[in-house]
Protein backbone atom coordinates (compact mmCIF):
# COMPACT_ATOMS: atom_id res chain seq x y z
CA UNK A 1 0.00 0.00 0.00
CA UNK A 2 1.12 3.35 -0.85
CA UNK A 3 1.05 6.46 0.61
CA UNK A 4 0.08 9.69 -0.84
CA UNK A 5 2.52 12.43 0.88
CA UNK A 6 0.88 15.14 2.46
CA UNK A 7 1.60 19.45 2.15
CA UNK A 8 4.09 18.56 4.72
CA UNK A 9 7.43 16.95 3.60
CA UNK A 10 9.85 16.59 6.39
CA UNK A 11 13.24 17.21 5.31
CA UNK A 12 16.34 16.06 6.47
CA UNK A 13 17.57 19.18 7.18
CA UNK A 14 14.86 20.22 9.84
CA UNK A 15 14.91 16.99 11.28
CA UNK A 16 18.74 17.68 11.88
CA UNK A 17 18.29 21.10 12.69
CA UNK A 18 16.60 20.41 15.99
CA UNK A 19 20.03 19.38 16.75
CA UNK A 20 22.79 21.56 15.59
CA UNK A 21 20.37 24.09 17.99
CA UNK A 22 20.20 21.66 21.01
CA UNK A 23 24.21 20.95 20.74
CA UNK A 24 24.87 24.42 21.20
CA UNK A 25 22.37 25.21 24.00
CA UNK A 26 23.61 26.71 26.87
CA UNK A 27 20.64 25.23 28.97
CA UNK A 28 22.28 24.32 32.00
CA UNK A 29 21.81 20.76 32.85
CA UNK A 30 21.35 21.43 36.86
CA UNK A 31 17.90 22.58 35.01
CA UNK A 32 17.22 19.40 34.14
CA UNK A 33 14.32 17.66 35.78
CA UNK A 34 14.32 14.27 36.03
CA UNK A 35 11.26 12.15 35.32
CA UNK A 36 11.03 7.96 36.66
CA UNK A 37 12.40 6.07 33.32
CA UNK A 38 14.01 8.81 31.33
CA UNK A 39 16.82 8.14 29.14
CA UNK A 40 18.90 10.74 31.61
CA UNK A 41 20.26 8.17 33.90
CA UNK A 42 21.35 5.12 31.16
CA UNK A 43 24.44 5.33 30.68
CA UNK A 44 26.56 2.71 32.13
CA UNK A 45 29.73 2.94 33.68
CA UNK A 46 32.60 -0.08 33.30
CA UNK A 47 35.83 0.10 34.81
CA UNK A 48 35.56 3.91 35.60
CA UNK A 49 34.65 4.31 31.51
CA UNK A 50 31.27 5.60 30.52
CA UNK A 51 30.02 3.11 28.17
CA UNK A 52 28.21 5.18 25.18
CA UNK A 53 26.83 1.86 23.72
CA UNK A 54 26.47 0.43 19.92
CA UNK A 55 25.18 4.37 18.49
CA UNK A 56 26.61 6.51 21.22
CA UNK A 57 23.79 7.14 23.11
CA UNK A 58 24.84 4.91 25.73
CA UNK A 59 22.76 2.15 27.18
CA UNK A 60 18.66 1.63 28.01
CA UNK A 61 18.91 0.27 31.34
CA UNK A 62 16.30 -1.27 32.98
CA UNK A 63 12.65 0.07 32.14
CA UNK A 64 10.28 -2.45 33.78
CA UNK A 65 9.96 -1.00 37.45
CA UNK A 66 9.60 2.37 36.31
CA UNK A 67 6.62 4.63 36.59
CA UNK A 68 3.57 3.74 34.41
CA UNK A 69 0.31 4.66 33.78
CA UNK A 70 -1.99 2.15 32.78
CA UNK A 71 -6.19 2.72 31.91
CA UNK A 72 -8.20 0.06 33.94
CA UNK A 73 -10.13 -2.30 31.94
CA UNK A 74 -12.98 -0.13 32.10
CA UNK A 75 -11.84 2.46 30.78
CA UNK A 76 -10.57 0.35 27.99
CA UNK A 77 -13.34 -1.41 27.54
CA UNK A 78 -15.56 2.27 27.24
CA UNK A 79 -12.98 3.53 25.10
CA UNK A 80 -13.34 0.79 22.51
CA UNK A 81 -17.29 1.27 22.41
CA UNK A 82 -16.93 4.30 22.06
CA UNK A 83 -14.48 4.26 19.47
CA UNK A 84 -12.13 6.76 20.91
CA UNK A 85 -8.23 6.58 21.16
CA UNK A 86 -5.58 3.85 22.33
CA UNK A 87 -2.28 5.67 23.57
CA UNK A 88 1.15 3.63 24.12
CA UNK A 89 3.48 6.11 25.44
CA UNK A 90 7.01 6.25 27.61
CA UNK A 91 7.69 9.15 30.05
CA UNK A 92 6.67 11.96 27.94
CA UNK A 93 3.51 10.11 28.07
CA UNK A 94 3.11 9.32 31.79
CA UNK A 95 3.74 13.12 32.41
CA UNK A 96 1.61 14.51 29.74
CA UNK A 97 -0.95 12.16 28.78
CA UNK A 98 -3.15 13.18 32.31
CA UNK A 99 -3.30 16.56 30.39
CA UNK A 100 -3.81 15.48 27.20
CA UNK A 101 -7.42 12.91 28.20
CA UNK A 102 -8.32 16.16 29.59
CA UNK A 103 -8.45 17.82 26.68
CA UNK A 104 -9.54 14.89 24.45
CA UNK A 105 -12.74 14.66 26.87
CA UNK A 106 -13.56 17.86 26.57
CA UNK A 107 -13.96 17.48 22.96
CA UNK A 108 -16.11 14.27 23.64
CA UNK A 109 -13.10 11.80 22.55
CA UNK A 110 -12.71 9.30 24.88
CA UNK A 111 -8.86 7.75 25.82
CA UNK A 112 -7.41 4.98 27.53
CA UNK A 113 -3.75 4.95 27.60
CA UNK A 114 -0.61 2.55 28.57
CA UNK A 115 2.08 5.16 28.91
CA UNK A 116 5.04 3.18 30.57
CA UNK A 117 8.47 5.30 31.59
CA UNK A 118 11.43 4.39 29.85
CA UNK A 119 9.65 1.94 27.56
CA UNK A 120 11.36 1.32 23.55
CA UNK A 121 9.40 0.87 21.03
CA UNK A 122 9.11 -2.97 20.90
CA UNK A 123 7.48 -3.54 23.90
CA UNK A 124 5.14 -0.63 23.00
CA UNK A 125 3.93 -2.52 20.49
CA UNK A 126 4.00 -5.81 22.23
CA UNK A 127 1.36 -4.01 24.24
CA UNK A 128 -0.79 -2.90 21.54
CA UNK A 129 -1.05 -6.05 20.48
CA UNK A 130 -1.99 -7.86 23.47
CA UNK A 131 -4.81 -4.82 23.81
CA UNK A 132 -5.87 -5.69 19.91
CA UNK A 133 -5.93 -9.33 20.94
CA UNK A 134 -8.02 -8.55 24.55
CA UNK A 135 -10.58 -5.87 23.57
CA UNK A 136 -10.41 -5.22 19.84
CA UNK A 137 -9.59 -1.83 18.68
CA UNK A 138 -10.70 1.51 18.61
CA UNK A 139 -10.28 3.59 14.97
CA UNK A 140 -7.61 5.97 16.13
CA UNK A 141 -4.13 4.52 18.06
CA UNK A 142 -2.08 7.15 19.31
CA UNK A 143 1.83 5.90 19.55
CA UNK A 144 3.94 8.31 21.77
CA UNK A 145 7.20 6.17 21.90
CA UNK A 146 10.65 6.36 20.33
CA UNK A 147 12.58 8.58 22.46
CA UNK A 148 13.92 5.36 24.51
CA UNK A 149 15.15 3.76 21.05
CA UNK A 150 18.04 6.46 20.24
CA UNK A 151 19.98 3.61 21.96
CA UNK A 152 18.82 1.16 19.63
CA UNK A 153 17.61 3.49 16.59
CA UNK A 154 17.44 0.51 13.76
CA UNK A 155 14.91 -1.40 15.78
CA UNK A 156 11.98 1.06 14.59
CA UNK A 157 11.50 0.69 12.09
CA UNK A 158 10.52 -3.20 11.94
CA UNK A 159 7.94 -2.22 14.67
CA UNK A 160 6.39 0.31 12.73
CA UNK A 161 5.33 -2.37 10.16
CA UNK A 162 4.07 -4.34 12.60
CA UNK A 163 2.32 -1.74 14.09
CA UNK A 164 0.64 -1.17 10.97
CA UNK A 165 -0.06 -5.03 10.80
CA UNK A 166 -1.60 -5.35 14.24
CA UNK A 167 -4.05 -1.92 13.18
CA UNK A 168 -4.71 -2.88 9.80
CA UNK A 169 -6.10 -1.11 6.55
CA UNK A 170 -9.07 0.63 8.22
CA UNK A 171 -7.51 2.17 11.19
CA UNK A 172 -5.34 5.45 11.93
CA UNK A 173 -2.17 5.61 13.51
CA UNK A 174 -0.58 8.53 14.92
CA UNK A 175 2.93 8.76 15.34
CA UNK A 176 4.56 11.61 17.47
CA UNK A 177 8.24 12.16 16.10
CA UNK A 178 11.30 12.29 18.04
CA UNK A 179 13.55 14.73 19.38
CA UNK A 180 16.00 13.98 21.92
CA UNK A 181 19.36 15.82 22.90
CA UNK A 182 19.88 15.27 26.26
CA UNK A 183 21.42 18.75 28.43
CA UNK A 184 22.34 16.22 31.34
CA UNK A 185 25.43 14.96 29.23
CA UNK A 186 28.21 16.13 27.54
CA UNK A 187 28.29 17.68 23.46
CA UNK A 188 29.73 14.08 21.84
CA UNK A 189 26.32 12.56 23.53
CA UNK A 190 23.93 15.30 22.34
CA UNK A 191 24.97 14.89 18.90
CA UNK A 192 24.53 11.06 19.19
CA UNK A 193 21.19 11.38 20.43
CA UNK A 194 20.59 13.93 17.73
CA UNK A 195 21.76 11.76 15.39
CA UNK A 196 19.81 8.58 16.44
CA UNK A 197 16.76 10.46 16.76
CA UNK A 198 16.44 11.95 12.91
CA UNK A 199 17.55 8.16 12.39
CA UNK A 200 13.97 7.18 14.02
CA UNK A 201 12.33 10.12 12.13
CA UNK A 202 13.68 9.42 8.94
CA UNK A 203 11.90 5.59 9.63
CA UNK A 204 8.80 7.16 10.28
CA UNK A 205 8.40 9.35 7.19
CA UNK A 206 9.69 6.73 4.88
CA UNK A 207 6.57 4.17 6.59
CA UNK A 208 4.31 7.42 6.11
CA UNK A 209 5.19 6.87 2.39
CA UNK A 210 4.13 2.99 2.79
CA UNK A 211 0.89 3.45 4.85
CA UNK A 212 -1.75 5.49 3.49
CA UNK A 213 -2.98 5.44 7.38
CA UNK A 214 0.01 6.97 9.71
CA UNK A 215 0.07 10.26 10.72
CA UNK A 216 3.17 11.89 11.84
CA UNK A 217 3.08 14.15 14.49
CA UNK A 218 5.73 16.73 13.40
CA UNK A 219 7.59 17.67 17.16
CA UNK A 220 10.75 17.56 16.07
CA UNK A 221 9.91 19.78 13.07
CA UNK A 222 8.05 21.80 15.51
CA UNK A 223 10.93 22.66 17.88
CA UNK A 224 13.45 23.32 14.83
CA UNK A 225 10.93 25.29 13.17
CA UNK A 226 11.47 28.56 15.31
CA UNK A 227 14.62 29.86 17.46
CA UNK A 228 14.21 28.98 21.28
CA UNK A 229 12.05 26.50 20.75
CA UNK A 230 14.30 24.18 22.30
CA UNK A 231 15.15 25.84 25.32
CA UNK A 232 11.11 26.79 26.22
CA UNK A 233 9.87 23.84 25.22
CA UNK A 234 12.05 21.16 26.38
CA UNK A 235 13.59 21.05 30.04
CA UNK A 236 16.22 18.82 29.84
CA UNK A 237 16.69 18.07 26.13
CA UNK A 238 14.07 15.49 25.99
CA UNK A 239 10.90 15.83 28.35
CA UNK A 240 8.61 18.95 27.17
CA UNK A 241 8.60 21.77 30.07
CA UNK A 242 5.10 22.95 31.58
CA UNK A 243 3.29 24.04 30.93
CA UNK A 244 4.77 25.46 27.95
CA UNK A 245 6.14 22.28 25.86
CA UNK A 246 3.38 20.18 27.06
CA UNK A 247 0.46 22.43 25.59
CA UNK A 248 2.89 22.81 22.54
CA UNK A 249 3.15 18.63 21.95
CA UNK A 250 -0.24 18.00 23.44
CA UNK A 251 -1.77 20.66 20.82
CA UNK A 252 0.27 19.18 17.73
CA UNK A 253 -1.46 15.41 18.64
CA UNK A 254 -4.90 17.04 18.98
CA UNK A 255 -4.94 18.94 15.80
CA UNK A 256 -3.80 15.69 14.68
CA UNK A 257 -6.57 13.70 15.81
CA UNK A 258 -8.97 16.41 14.88
CA UNK A 259 -7.69 16.07 11.00
CA UNK A 260 -8.50 12.31 10.90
Amino acid sequence: MRKRLGSFRPSRRLLFAAGTAAAASTVAATAAEAVPGSPAATLDTAGGLLSLGAYGSGVLGAWERQARAISNEQQIRRTREADGVFMFGDSIGVQDGPALSRQLTQLGISIAVHNWAGRPVTPAVDALDLWAQQYGLPHRILMSVGSNDIFTPPAVEAQVDRTMRIVGDERIVYWVNVQAARTAHGPDIKVADQRNSAWINLQLAGAQRRYDNLRIVHWAEHLASSPNRLARLLRDGLHPSVPLGQNARNGLIIEAIKAG
